[in-house]
């Protein structure tokens, strides 16, 4: 074969079908491996073709035995189109560790149940100013609107009006109702303090679900006065102290989401940090929120942008759970942490326990529904896979000649808190020098 002209500009390759090309040979890989593990094979056999006998030895004069004859007899293996998107079978939980993991989760679970309880809707929707919510949901919809009518009558506006009112009070929860906590002021001078660690909960504060309280010190010399900072879990409390780090941010506008009429998942990650999904009715997923950051439909935020490696992300809804650890790691390799809590057979088994106990007592056309997004939704992760791979092909071919498109853009770095407390838990971006240690407790 000649040598490629140099001048000969370099070939330029079609993402679209770089994807495409990818699948196609997953799919032929699977198959293969299919069609080997269904070949009977006898016990003494080393090779899966039958010795053959002198007479044959003689006939054959090539270098490799003859193939063996198929046999009428053998079952037929199953179509691959029916098995290369077969789940993981599920399976119990057995060792202490995958036990552990499942009374963690099955507590987790009840989180968003609380969101449901009418009196909490009602004062949750006693502190949102609905004229100013709804009114800028109001405006940026018919922009968006008008937006899509530009394109062509066929087109539609990339947000709903419901996804505009989440985003109106996103902007609120974020400018002007909640405020982010590093060390809290002394209360009597005001004075910045200093932490003194942990310290017990008081019986009150226990009332309110407060199962950690952070001790700090006054730094001024005349003052040193004490201050308490009980990590509320109680979603009316949060109302009024109107304060917290990410997990008071999350659970409390999460909360607000749901009194709105917003359908919300609360998204815990193992490696201490939680966050918000709400469903998009317009687009028929579930959107990424993160109060703290102000952060809206941006996954990537974490791995890519805070240099976060993260192991387990589960969303938990009043539906049920789902692992969706795949929306927000797309590059396990370079982004995942280990996945080492219980197998992942186990980990199916428990979220399908706790989907089965969030959904006994819905109707059947409701659940016939959520059934039909989890499919959509193992859809949609199995997709950001299959583009992880084919984008990492893409950049390993075409490195100098594509242009970088939004998947390589430089995403943000976490705002919220300060530079040492970032870096101490590995969320200061890919320049912090903890990012390969487990970040401290205390989200």
């Amino acid at each position: 074969m000649a040598d490629q002209d140099p001048r000969r500009p370099p070939m330029q390759l079609d993402p679209h079908e770089l994807t495409q090309q990818f699948e196609q040979l997953l799919r032929t890989r699977r198959l293969n491996a299919l069609t080997d593990r269904g070949r009977p094979r006898h016990p003494a056999q080393s090779s899966p073709y039958p010795t053959p006998t002198p007479s044959q030895q003689s006939s054959h004069r090539g270098p490799h035995p003859p193939p063996r004859p198929a046999q009428n007899n053998a079952p037929a293996l199953p179509s691959y189109s029916s098995l290369r998107n077969m789940p993981k079978v599920p399976s119990p939980p057995q060792d202490d560790r995958s036990l552990r993991f499942r009374s963690l989760l099955i507590g987790l679970s009840f989180k968003p149940t609380h969101y449901e309880n009418p009196g909490l809707l009602d004062e949750a929707l006693s502190v949102i100013p609905l004229d100013r919510i709804y009114g800028e949901a109001e405006d940026e919809s018919q922009l968006l609107q008008a937006k899509a009518a530009s394109i062509g009558p066929s087109a539609k506006p990339e947000w709903g009006y419901q996804d505009c009112v989440i985003r109106a009070l996103l902007r609120w929860f974020k400018r002007i109702f909640f405020s982010f906590v590093n060390n809290p002021p002394c209360p009597v001078c005001a004075a910045p303090t200093v932490a003194l660690g942990m310290t017990a909960p008081t019986p009150e504060e226990r009332a309110r679900s407060a199962t950690r309280v952070e001790l700090y010190r006054c730094s001024a010399s005349e003052c040193r006065a004490f201050e308490r900072f009980p990590r509320y879990g109680d979603v009316w409390t949060l109302l009024q102290t109107r304060r917290g780090r990410c997990g008071e941010w999350a659970d409390c506008f999460s909360m607000l989401c749901r009194a709105v009429g917003g359908r919300v998942r609360w998204v815990w990650n193992a490696e201490d940090h939680v966050w918000t999904e709400v469903y998009s009715e317009q687009q028929k997923r579930w959107i990424h929120v993160d109060a703290c950051e102000e952060a809206w439909d941006n996954p990537r935020l974490y791995a890519e942008g805070w240099g976060k490696k993260m192991s387990y992300c589960i969303a938990f809804s009043a539906d049920g759970a789902t692992d969706v650890t795949r929306r927000y790691v797309r590059d396990a390799a370079k982004h995942g942490a280990d996945r080492n809590r219980s197998p992942e057979e186990v980990l199916v088994w428990i979220t399908d326990e706790i989907k089965k106990l969030r959904r006994e007592n819905l109707s059947k056309e409701d659940r016939r529904r959520v059934i039909y997004e989890d499919h959509r939704e193992e859809k949609e992760l199995r997709g950001y896979v299959v583009q992880a791979l084919a984008a990492e092909i893409g950049r390993i071919n075409l490195s100098s000649q594509l242009t970088t498109s939004r998947e390589e853009q430089k995403l943000p770095e976490r705002a919220s808190g300060t530079q040492e407390w970032r870096e101490a838990r590995g969320e200061a971006g890919n320049r912090s020098p903890h990012n390969d240690q487990p970040p401290r407790e205390g989200h």
